[in-house]
């Protein structure tokens, strides 16, 4: 039987991310790794983490999307200055921009000439990582799951659901989902889920839902969850932990 592992959140933490893979021993040609969104921002390599994403997609992984790969789509492809200056100043675009061997400076002329869309287009990595983003999956569904970023609209189903809903629901969907399939969900960090600053482990809802993303950018964890065992291996950020 196919070994399914699902990953969440992981937010330019490449090193924490190759651990865990090494870690939880993946195989591309034995496993199907799902991976739930949010590889970018805040983190030290964003850059590094998405060249990894696009290596495991090319070998059978299949992505998701997170909110933030959305909020930094936005950013880059709209041309207007607000979702720029909201991925940049609030985001961790910073960080990300960084990772790519840039500063929000390096793009304050092309603002001001109505042209950044035409300008991040003669950036070759960071134009590559946005196509990359274009071609990510919403959701996974199976017959007993189903894999998300950020979770489902209670008594809806996904496919009839808007794209930012499944990648931004929380309180609604943490409190009110009663589905008879197993939701394994990133986005909340789990010591929000816990209610509890020190708690990363992952978190098991009692209205079945189960929550992976362990707040790794924060010090906390990163998690892998296997799917249907529910085994779980984890690897530890050292830095300090931050729950901001």
């Amino acid at each position: 039987m196919t070994r399914i592992l699902a990953i969440s959140d992981i937010h330019g933490e490449l090193g924490l991310f190759q651990q865990l893979l090494v870690k939880v021993n993946y195989n591309a040609t034995q496993d199907q790794l799902f991976l739930l969104g949010d590889y970018i921002d805040r983190g030290p390599a964003s850059s590094g983490v998405l060249n990894l994403v696009a290596e495991l997609k090319a070998n059978g992984a299949r992505v998701l999307m997170g909110n933030h790969e959305a909020i930094m789509l936005a950013a880059c492809r709209s041309g207007h200055p607000k979702p720029w200056m909201h991925w940049i100043t609030v985001c961790g675009g910073v960080e990300t921009l960084t990772s790519y061997g840039y500063q929000a400076q390096d793009f304050e002329e092309a603002i001001k000439a109505n042209a950044l869309p035409a300008f991040i287009r003669t950036l070759p990595k960071l134009e590559e990582h946005l196509q990359l983003i274009e071609t990510f999956e919403t959701y996974i569904e199976l017959e007993d799951a189903i894999f998300v970023h950020g979770g489902v609209v209670p008594d809806m189903a996904p496919k009839d659901t808007e794209r930012n809903q499944l990648l931004w629901i929380r309180e609604e969907f943490h409190a009110g989902y009663r589905g008879e399939k197993t939701v394994i969900f990133g986005h909340t960090p789990t010591y929000k889920l816990y209610q509890d600053a020190t708690n990363y482990s992952v978190y098991l809802g009692e209205n079945n839902i189960i929550g992976i993303d362990g707040g790794a950018v924060f010090g906390g964890q990163l998690h892998a969850i296997e799917w249907p065992s529910r085994h779980i291996t984890s690897v530890t950020s050292e830095k300090p932990t931050s729950t901001e």
